[in-house]
Parts: structure tokens; sequence; C-alpha cells
């Protein structure tokens, strides 16, 4: 549904933007960039673990779709057979 998938969104781009910002400080802190790799790299699988499974809350509001409706298929059939033209 799109609000589950909004919720994921959301979630997703929140842990990826706070794990850059503690990633950033603290590789800043002890002066190596690598550190911030590691955190921003964690950041990221945490935000993928929680946001690509089908979690049931990403599925509380399903959409409902509408119902098979069976067509002739002779109307197919015939719409099959027009003639096609090619451009030249």
């Amino acid at each position: 549904d799109y609000k589950g998938q909004k919720l994921a969104e959301q979630i997703f781009q929140g842990i990826i933007l706070v794990s850059a910002v503690i990633g950033f400080i603290y590789g800043y802190i002890t002066e190596q960039f690598g550190w911030t790799v590691y955190i921003v790299m964690a950041g990221f699988a945490l935000s993928c673990l929680l946001t690509l499974p089908p979690w049931p809350m990403y599925r509380r509001n399903p959409l409902k779709w509408l119902p098979v409706q069976e067509s002739g298929t002779e109307e197919k059939k015939a719409a099959d057979r027009k003639p096609k033209r090619h451009a030249k």
C-alpha cells in the first residue's frame, strides 16, 4: 500500500541521514574517515533490514483491486486481426 511505502521511505531516509551525521562527527573527532564509512554502511544495513522485508507495519492499508471481468474471446480475436501498418 502507498502509506506503507511512504513509511518505509521515511524510515530509510531518516536512518541514512542520522547515521551519516553520526558517522561524520565521529570520524571528524577520531580523524579516521574509515569510521565514517563503517557507520554509514551500518546505517544502510539497518535501514535495509527494517524496510526491505514486507513487515506487517507496511501492510496495514491494502489496496482494493477491481474484480476480474471475463471478456469475450471473439472480441479479442477480432481486435488481433486488424491489419498493422508500418511506417515507410
